[in-house]
């Protein structure tokens, strides 16, 4: 999944926000990998977070802000956030989207080798990740009793995740040599001005990719559908919100959030995390799953053109997941460290056999 610059014959410069709960100890789980696949790079850690804000009254530093803007990628960990509003408070890895202009968040969904997950599952849910309802422009009228949210559509922003989604498509099909196949998810019979201008602008796109097939789905039928028959998806793109949803429902098919990467991906720059949250309640006992937040590694990798550390990764952490340790969301009782052991493990195995 190649959606960063590859920069050749370079030292890369990473930056790390461990954030808060099991970020803490699942982000250094992943750069221990990067390093014993070999990614040439130097590491900053960063702070960011609800603990950050606690600490400086920012959850999101300047200090940071302009850090990231001197690397060539970033791995993010986990927030907490509080469930009610706190003046000041706004969620950092929002505000890195759109400081950053990462408006495509890519969510790969594949089978895992677990008796829970679902067989012949390879898909990629592609979410715009700038706009929407996440522009969080929420306000109280009528003296507090009408809550009103701004939901925010362009054209520009549909056209280029468009774009993306059939570029992504594209490249899938080549790399497995079959036809690609995208499909535009929308709720456009009842939104028709805002879902109606994303459907428009992703069909415009659809026809300059006639070698890429295309087809429509309503946000609840494609939650629907996706349970039903989730083999025969390759690329999902859709709105913000949408995407958010279906990408979480998706990961439950193949083993659950401990599992799941995604890259926040610009034209240059990729920001990936696990897409689970800080976990407080597992939080300091070291039995965190870090398989997240080492896929999401080797997304990292993909992006800065480094595809073999990428498929290295990848194929440790399948052996792991097929022959263990597991921790115990996925029925085992190994720790966070044992786990990552037994994938730098694998990953030495496979670089020797190279």
């Amino acid at each position: 999944m190649n959606v960063a610059v590859n920069k050749q014959n370079l030292l890369y410069k990473i930056g790390v926000i461990p954030g808060d709960g099991i970020g803490q100890e699942v982000t250094p789980v992943a750069v221990d990998v990067l390093r014993a696949a070999g990614l040439p790079a130097t590491y900053i850690e960063l702070e960011a977070g609800w603990d950050t804000f606690q600490a400086t009254g920012s959850a999101l530093p300047d200090a940071t802000l302009a850090a990231l803007t001197g690397c060539d990628g970033a791995i993010f960990g986990a927030v907490s956030s509080p469930s009610g509003s706190v003046p000041g408070y706004a969620s950092p890895i929002i505000a890195l989207r759109k400081a950053l202009d990462l408006y495509a968040n890519l969510r790969p969904i594949r089978s895992a080798p677990l008796l829970q997950s679902r067989v012949g599952v390879d898909l990629l849910i592609v979410r715009e990740n700038t706009e929407c309802l996440y522009v969080k422009e929420e306000r109280l009228e009528d003296d507090g009793r009408r809550a009103v949210a701004t939901r925010v559509i362009t054209a520009d922003a549909s056209t280029r995740i468009a774009r993306k989604a059939f570029d992504l498509a594209r490249a899938r099909a080549n790399a497995r040599g079959r036809r690609g196949f995208v499909t535009i998810v929308h709720k456009a019979n009842v939104l028709s001005v805002s879902d109606g201008l994303f459907r428009a602008c992703a069909l415009a796109v659809a026809e300059e990719y006639s070698d890429v097939a295309v087809e429509e789905q309503l946000v609840d039928s494609m939650a629907y559908r996706l349970i039903l028959e989730p083999e025969r998806y390759d690329v999902i793109v859709a709105p913000n919100l949408y995407g958010d949803i279906l990408s979480d429902e998706a990961a439950a098919l193949t083993g659950g959030l401990g599992l799941v990467p995604s890259a926040n991906a610009g034209d240059g720059f990729a920001l990936v995390e696990p897409v689970h949250g800080s976990a407080p309640d597992i939080a300091g006992q070291g039995i965190a799953n870090p398989v997240a937040s080492v896929r999401a590694a080797a997304l990292l990798c993909a992006a800065l053109g480094q595809e073999t550390m990428a498929a290295v990764i990848e194929e440790a952490v399948t052996h792991v997941l097929a022959h263990g340790p597991r921790t115990r969301d996925l029925g085992g009782n190994a720790t966070t460290q044992a786990v990552a052991e037994a994938i730098i493990e694998q990953v030495n195995r496979l670089k020797m056999k190279d």
